[in-house]
């Protein structure tokens, strides 16, 4: 499952078409699947114009494992005070002392915390196997 790993490569589509892959942290909120990312980041601005994405199992250096099958689905920005921070609590449960360590180390290059979003993905459920 996506949601069980640590890093996955997010493709979100310019208008052009391009896909422009970044490396994300990754948690699952019932059926779908969060991402927690700075409110001015580019892939925030891209979704808003372009809901398509595409995950795909990755290192924390954006290395995709040979084999790994991509994922495609569509995002949303959560940006309601009260369910980002419901799902950011999600994200730091699962990231723990990392999600920590990350957070402290933005907090003194960026002097202050950076304002965040939520991208809320959905994802095809696969159909059943006939037979």
């Amino acid at each position: 499952m996506l949601s069980d790993e640590r890093f996955v490569s997010l493709t979100t589509y310019r208008k052009n078409g391009e896909g422009v892959a970044t490396t994300v942290w990754i948690a699952r909120d019932g059926d779908q699947l969060i991402v927690l990312t700075p409110t001015d980041s580019y892939k925030v601005k891209r979704v808003r114009a372009d809901p398509r994405v595409r995950l795909v199992p990755c290192n924390r250096a954006g290395k995709v494992p040979p084999g790994a099958a991509p994922v495609d689905g569509e995002a949303e920005i959560v940006d309601d005070p009260a369910e980002t921070q419901r799902l950011w609590e999600i994200v730091r449960r699962k990231y723990g002392f990392e999600y920590k360590v990350i957070m402290a180390i933005e907090r003194i290059v960026a002097r202050g915390q950076k304002p965040r979003v939520i991208l809320r993905i959905t994802v095809p459920v696969a159909a059943p196997s006939q037979g």
